[in-house]
C-alpha cells in the first residue's frame, strides 16, 4: 500500500520527527532505543523505515497500515471519517462504532466514496464516527452510560465486535431487552461458513446482525515447546505442562472476552482458572507475531493466542507454527445494530455494510471472514468456528458473567 504521510524509504528520524506519535508504536515492536532522543536523532538518520522493519522481519504492508492508523488517530483532521460531522437536526442519521484496524481504512474509503455518490438521494445529513479497534470502546461506553438507556440519544447504527458492549445490561443489553434494535439485513441465510449444522450466527430473535467475525487461533513456538506434546485443541491450553507459558490477547478486549466466555462455556470455572495459571503475559497482536524473539527480562511464550489475520505476518520458515484448533477458531462477531424506529433511513447503510464489496474487503483484505452468502472466505472444511451461541447468550447475563470470569482468571494468574 502507499499512504499520504510517509514513504517506506524515509528515514526513521524524519518520520518520527514529523509524527512523534509513531515513536511508541515502533518502540513496542522492537525499537526501544527510539525512546532515547539522542539515539533517535543519530541512529534514526542512518536507516530507513523499510530497512528497520526488514531487520526485525516485520511485515512491511501490515505495519505501514498500523502506522497510518496511529497518525490519523492522533491527528483527527487529516482525513474524513475520523471526526464527527456536525449534526444539523434531529432527523439526521448517526453511525458509531469501531472497526478492526487492518480493514478500517479500505472500508472507510469505500464508505466515503459511496456516501458522496448517494448523499443527495438521502436528503439528510449523515454523522459518522468509526474509530480503529485499537482505540477501544471507552468513549462509546461512556456515552451510553450518560444516555442512561435513552434510545433517542444513541446512534442509529452501531458497528463493533464486543460482547460486553452489546449484551451488558448496563449498556446495550437494556436496549436489546426493550426491542430497540432490528435485523434489517434482509438475509434469510448467512454464508455457509456460519450457517451450517454446527453453528448459526443469525439472530433467531431478529434483533442483531453480524457482518463478519474476528477469529482467534493460536501459534506454537516449536523452539520453546521442548518435549511437551504439540497442542492442537483449546483444551490442550489448559494442561498443567503449559503453566506460565501462554500469551493471551488481553489488550484486544473484544477477543479476550470471547475467549473467556467460550472457555467458561466449554470447560467451566476450572477451565478459566487453568487458563489463568498458564498465562505468561499479554501482548498486542503486532507484538505476538514476533513472540519468538527473547528480550531482556522476558520469557518467550510457547503458545500465543492471536487473531487469525496476524498469523499471516509470520515467517513460514521460523519456529512459529499456526494451529487452527480442532474445536474451531473462537469468534468475536462484528455486530451491526440498527434502531428499528429509524429503519427507513438506516436501511441503505445496512445494505452497504452487508454488500459483497464490503464482505470482500473484510475477508480477502483482512482475513476477517464475512457472513455475506455471496462471499468466498477461502476457508477449508477443517477451518470451522467455535461460537458462543444465541441460546447461551439469551439465557445468561453476559455482562455479569464477564465480570465473574475475569475475576477468576486474574485471581488464578496473579495479574491485576
Amino acid at each position: 500500500m502507499s499512504n499520504q504521510y510517509f514513504k517506506m524509504e524515509d528515514t526513521v528520524f524524519n518520520i518520527t520527527e514529523k509524527y512523534p506519535e509513531t515513536i511508541n508504536l515502533l518502540a513496542a515492536n522492537g525499537f526501544e532505543n527510539l525512546k532515547n532522543d539522542l539515539l533517535r536523532k543519530t541512529l534514526g538518520k542512518t536507516i530507513s523505515l523499510e530497512q528497520a522493519l526488514r531487520s526485525k522481519k516485520i511485515n512491511l504492508e501490515v505495519f505501514e497500515q498500523k502506522m497510518v492508523e496511529f497518525i490519523e488517530q492522533a491527528n483527527p483532521t487529516v482525513t474524513t471519517g475520523l471526526t464527527r460531522m456536525q449534526k444539523l437536526d434531529g432527523s439526521d442519521i448517526r453511525i458509531e462504532g469501531v472497526l478492526p484496524c487492518p480493514i478500517r481504512l479500505p472500508l472507510l474509503e469505500r464508505f466515503e466514496d459511496w456516501l458522496k455518490e448517494h448523499q443527495k438521494e438521502f436528503g439528510y445529513e449523515v454523522d459518522y464516527d468509526l474509530k480503529a479497534a485499537s482505540m477501544g470502546l471507552d468513549d462509546i461506553k461512556a456515552g451510553l452510560h450518560e444516555q442512561a438507556g435513552d434510545e433517542n440519544a444513541i446512534a442509529d447504527l452501531f458497528l463493533s465486535a464486543g460482547f460486553d458492549l452489546f449484551f451488558d445490561k448496563e449498556l446495550m443489553g437494556s436496549l436489546k431487552e426493550r426491542g430497540v434494535f432490528k435485523d434489517l439485513s434482509g438475509l434469510t441465510k448467512l454464508n455457509a461458513d456460519f450457517d451450517n449444522d454446527k453453528l448459526d450466527l443469525k439472530d433467531p430473535r431478529g434483533e442483531y446482525s453480524v457482518i463478519g467475525v474476528v477469529a482467534a487461533i493460536f501459534m506454537v513456538n516449536t523452539a520453546v515447546l521442548g518435549d511437551r506434546p504439540f497442542p492442537t485443541k483449546w483444551s490442550d491450553l489448559l494442561k498443567p505442562e503449559y503453566e506460565n507459558t501462554i500469551s493471551l490477547p488481553m489488550r484486544d478486549l473484544d477477543l479476550f472476552n470471547a475467549l473467556l466466555l467460550n472457555i467458561y462455556k466449554e470447560f467451566g470455572e476450572e477451565g478459566i482458572r487453568k487458563l489463568g495459571r498458564n498465562l505468561l503475559r499479554s501482548m498486542h497482536p503486532a507484538q505476538m507475531v514476533k513472540s519468538n524473539v527473547k528480550r531482556a527480562g522476558q520469557e518467550v511464550p510457547a503458545i500465543t493466542v492471536m487473531p487469525y489475520f496476524f498469523t499471516q505476518m509470520v515467517d513460514e520458515k521460523g519456529p512459529m507454527k499456526p494451529v487452527w484448533p480442532e474445536e474451531g477458531a473462537i469468534v468475536s462477531p462484528i455486530f451491526l445494530l440498527a434502531k428499528e424506529k429509524a429503519k427507513d433511513k438506516v436501511k441503505p447503510f445496512v445494505d452497504f455494510f452487508f454488500s459483497p464489496a464490503i464482505g470482500e474487503i473484510m475477508s480477502a483484505g483482512g482475513k476477517f471472514p464475512s457472513t455475506n452468502p455471496a462471499v468466498d472466505n477461502h476457508l477449508t472444511p477443517e477451518q470451522n468456528f467455535l461460537w458462543l451461541g444465541w441460546d447461551y447468550i439469551n439465557t445468561h447475563d453476559i455482562g455479569a458473567l464477564l465480570k465473574e470470569t475475569e475475576a477468576m482468571f486474574f485471581a488464578a494468574s496473579g495479574e491485576e
